[in-house]
């Protein structure tokens, strides 16, 4: 195959980086230049971009799936809870109301410190749980796969 002579001028910063690339990698500055000018011109080169940002993009959504799922968990988790402790508790007399408001500030506050506390140890109070409710070295990656798995084939059934 018969080549073609070139010249054309370049940044020096890019100069330098294929001098550098051509002596890490033991090759000519042509074959370096040629691989690029055939990557740029290629027609698959487009295509390759785009389905690498496709792939990117889909894990992407499935992420913000996964998110918006555990998110509409936790909302739903404080709703029948708050729901739940508003049906049991009884409602404070007016007399004790001032006492209720201290004990609740101080319960609160407390809560806080726990939070932190708890947050410090990078572990999560489900896994806490399910670790104490099934101490047998089943993982919570292993769990939610069979929740999911249990969810499709519910789904399945008519």
């Amino acid at each position: 195959m018969s080549q073609y002579r070139l010249n054309l001028f370049i940044q020096h910063e890019h100069a330098k980086r294929l001098d550098e690339l051509a002596a890490k990698k033991g090759v000519s500055k042509s074959s370096i230049v040629a691989a690029a000018l055939a990557s740029w011109l290629s027609p698959d080169a487009g295509d390759q971009r785009e389905a690498a940002i496709a792939k990117r993009l889909d894990r992407l959504s499935r992420q913000a799936e996964r998110l918006e799922r555990d998110q509409n968990i936790q909302i739903e988790t404080l709703a029948l809870f708050i729901r739940y402790y508003l049906t049991v508790s009884t409602p404070v007399p007016e007399a004790h109301q001032d006492a209720a408001r201290a004990q609740g500030k101080a319960r609160f506050e407390q809560f806080v410190e726990q939070l932190g506390r708890h947050l410090l140890r990078g572990r999560s109070l489900v896994r806490d749980v399910v670790e104490e409710l099934h101490p047998d070295p089943m993982r919570m990656d292993d769990a939610a796969a069979m929740a999911a798995a249990h969810e499709r084939t519910a789904e399945r059934a008519p």
